[in-house]
Order: C-alpha cells, then sequence, then structure tokens
C-alpha cells in the first residue's frame, strides 16, 4: 500500500508545473525509486508504534538516495541498502544525482538515523516499531542552484502540491495505523493534523493516533546545534514516547 500511495503521489506530482524562481524539480520517486522500493519493502511492512514525518528533500540525503533524511552511510551501511540511483529529467549542473557515489554528507540525517542507532542498535529494531516517511518527494532549486522551499509556491499551486502529498499522507497513516505521529518540525506536524482532521483517513485509524512534534535537526537551526539528539529526546520524553529497547 505504501508503494501504491508513493507512485500515484508521484504521478499527480508530475502534472504541475511550477514557475520561477523554481528553475528545477527533483522527484526522487521517479529516479531514486529503487533505493525507497528496497527501504519501505525492507522496514515499512506491518503496523508502527510511531511515524516520523519529515517535509521534503535535503541535497545530499533523500535527494541522492531516495530514503528520507537519507544519509548515505546510514542507509547504506545502517540499514542495508544500496540500490542503483538515475538522473532526474533535468539536472542541475550545480546540484548534481551521485547516488551513493556522493561524498557528502547529510547533517540532518546523520543526526536522525544517528539518533536512531545510539538508541536501538541494529535497524531492525528501529524499524519494528518505528517509521520515517517525508510529507512530499520534491525538492525544488531555483537558477542559481539554491534550495526553493514549498511553503513559498503560489498559494492555488502550493494547495494543489498539499491535496496530492495529503493523500499520499492518509494512506500511509491507514497503512501504518500508528500509535504516534510526530511532526519533524512544525510544518510536518500541521500536515499531519490537517489530514487527520480530514476524511483521509480510516475514522478507527484517525481516533487512535496522537500528535506531537520534535525539533528539526537542520545545522539552520541554531536550537538543533546545540544538540539535537538531547533535545528531541526530551521532546519525547514530555510526548510520553518511549525511545530505544
Amino acid at each position: 500500500m505504501l508503494l501504491d500511495a508513493a507512485r500515484a503521489l508521484s504521478h499527480s506530482l508530475a502534472k504541475l508545473e511550477f514557475p520561477a524562481p523554481v528553475a528545477h524539480v527533483y522527484d526522487q520517486h521517479q529516479y531514486a525509486w529503487a533505493p525507497y522500493e528496497a527501504y519501505v519493502t525492507r522496514y515499512g511492512t506491518g503496523a508502527k508504534r510511531v511515524v516520523l514525518l519529515g517535509m521534503n528533500p535535503g541535497p545530499f540525503g533523500m535527494m541522492q538516495t531516495g530514503v528520507p533524511f537519507g544519509e548515505i552511510a546510514a542507509v547504506r551501511d545502517w540499514m542495508g541498502i544500496r540500490a542503483p540511483v538515475d538522473k532526474p529529467q533535468r539536472e542541475h549542473p550545480r546540484r548534481p544525482i551521485e547516488g551513493f557515489d556522493c561524498k557528502r554528507s547529510e547533517v540532518s540525517g546523520r543526526r536522525l538515523w544517528g539518533w536512531a542507532a545510539q538508541r536501538f542498535g541494529a535497524a531492525e529494531r528501529f524499524f519494528a516499531d518505528w517509521f520515517v516517511l517525508n510529507y512530499c518527494p520534491l525538492a525544488f532549486l531555483e537558477a542559481s542552484g539554491r534550495n526553493f522551499t514549498p511553503d513559498k509556491l503560489p498559494a492555488a499551486l502550493l494547495g494543489k502540491v498539499y491535496e496530492a502529498s495529503d493523500r499520499h499522507l492518509a494512506a500511509a497513516l491507514t497503512a501504518l495505523a500508528p500509535e504516534w505521529a510526530i511532526g519533524i518540525g512544525a510544518f510536518a506536524e500541521k500536515r499531519i493534523r490537517a489530514v487527520l482532521e480530514c476524511d483521509l483517513v480510516d475514522g478507527a485509524v484517525a481516533r487512535r493516533v496522537r500528535v506531537g512534534q520534535i525539533l528539526h535537526p537542520s545545522p539552520a537551526s541554531p536550537a538543533a546545534n546545540r544538540g539535537w539528539a538531547e533535545a528531541a529526546e526530551a521532546q519525547l520524553a514530555a510526548l510520553g514516547v518511549r525511545a530505544g529497547t
């Protein structure tokens, strides 16, 4: 179900046209489908106690590996996933897709998956009860190569992105039936709440899911740079979410 929902999301988003300053749009569900399929097939089956939701891909993580917060070393060595990655239809020369050969590190992914490895040990232990998704698989780049965040899109177009992404999130929450759905950052928490308040999610699942938020591990966040793992641990503890074995 998760893979079908991801394919449907990609198909819906492919119909949209994005105006300047967006110059390039990368959809990992198109050119990096193989590792994402491996990620879901290996770790995304069955019900989960906690689902963590990010926003959209980072340049040296999911943009390269197709896996949410996909720091290459974590995906390859901790999760045991390595699969072919193609090129987007229109590649920006300053944002090349090198797949698992990329030498750069995604700080957000290194923090998130590093924490998971420290707290749970083997990847199988983490994914037995937890899963990580991204709300939108698209990365937007300006002509300069600078990242363009989806919240800056024109309102009507942003609404269409939300509509497609909400359907995907609803399908994922229905399939995973978590006790907790936790946004990694305020934006993700808002989208979770919006989806649960509409009629897209199975009613029994929607009534069961509790919603929370943890700090985003981005290096652009001063709070995350002061100790993201400690802050996230404190937030999970305040929510009453047990982390680790």
